[in-house]
Parts: C-alpha cells; structure tokens; sequence
C-alpha cells in the first residue's frame, strides 16, 4: 500500500512525522492494538485525547477525523509507517513504526529518558554500596550484599516497567501477518 518498503527511515522523516502531535497520536493509539483500527475508532480516540471528553463533541471529532483522513494518514502511509486502507478506512501499523517509536519511548512519562532513569539508579546503588562498604552513617549498618541485591532489584523492577509500556508493540511482532512484519505488500 504504502510507496515504501522495508528499510530506514532517514532521522528528517523521523523529525517530520514527530513534531505533529495527531501523527504521534494516531502512532500511539496503534501502538496499543494488535490489529487494523477503523478511522471512525481512531478519530473518536484521538479527539478524546485531545479534548479529554468522552465521547468527544461532534465538530472535534469530525476535525479529527478529516484531518487524519485528508493529511497525517496518507503521509504516514507513504512514508511507510502505517498502511491506510483508503476504501475501507482501516489503519494499521507497519514493521517501520518500531524505528519512529523508539524516539516516542525513549522519555518516560515524568520527562526523564530511560537512560537518565538507569544512570541515576547506577550513580546511586555504587554510592550507596561504598558508603556502606566503609561503614559510613546510615548505609553502614545494612550488609553490602543486602544493599546490593536490593538495586539489583530495583534494576529488575524498572526494567520489567518499561517493558511492560511496549508489551503491545513487541506482541504485534509475533502475532502480525507475514506481510505486516515484512513491511512488504502487494500492490
């Protein structure tokens, strides 16, 4: 459907489809499915977002809908993000999305990136361990190892989290058709 096929995509196309909030909307409401979405569903979704109204009043979800349509939808299909089925109206999302979700997961929902959540946990479980290593006040009465296992645990925990944010996107990969997951189809 799409004009293109496997491949990278270029960090401007990345850019482009980013810093419009609907094509980053209809991305993460996709995201969240394993299937096709109407864009009826769709749009009823993003103008609830948008509006933080359920249902969302008529013109919004209208706008949305004829935006989405007209504009973000079919250049999210030619870059190969997303296949758009214009006859009849059902969006799903292609094995190129991973590339522009990557940059969508990278922060969590307080700002922080991830890699700024792990090096701050690192930072602190090595301060930790060798202040309690040299038995200073407050650390030094818990065992290092204790200490240790517990940021190991910590680790973990975090970890399993931000799995768990992209369960849905992971899950599409082994339950998509094999012209999905290819990012091929039959024009």
């Amino acid at each position: 459907m799409g004009t293109i096929t496997g491949g990278r995509i270029d960090p401007q196309e990345v850019h482009e489809i980013l810093r419009n909030s609907r094509r980053r909307r209809v991305i993460e409401q996709l995201s969240d499915r394993l299937g096709p979405v109407t864009l009826r569903e769709l749009s009823e979704e993003i103008a609830a977002a948008e509006t933080g109204e359920t249902p969302p009043p008529r013109r919004v979800r209208d706008s949305v809908y004829n935006s989405l349509h007209q504009t973000h939808l079919p250049k999210l299909n030619d870059m190969g993000v997303i296949d758009y089925d214009q006859d009849r109206k059902t969006i799903r999302l292609r094995e190129r999305a991973k590339q522009v979700n990557r940059y969508m997961r990278m922060v969590t929902a307080s700002g922080f990136s991830w890699a700024q959540v792990y090096r701050t946990m690192g930072v602190i479980a090595l301060i930790s361990v060798i202040f309690a290593q040299v038995d200073a006040p407050v650390v030094g009465a818990i065992p290092v190892l204790l200490l240790a296992s517990g940021f190991l645990g910590l680790f973990a925990i975090a970890t399993a989290y931000q799995m768990w944010t992209l369960r849905w996107f992971y899950m599409r990969s082994v339950v998509s058709d094999p012209e999905t997951s290819t990012g091929h189809a039959d024009d």
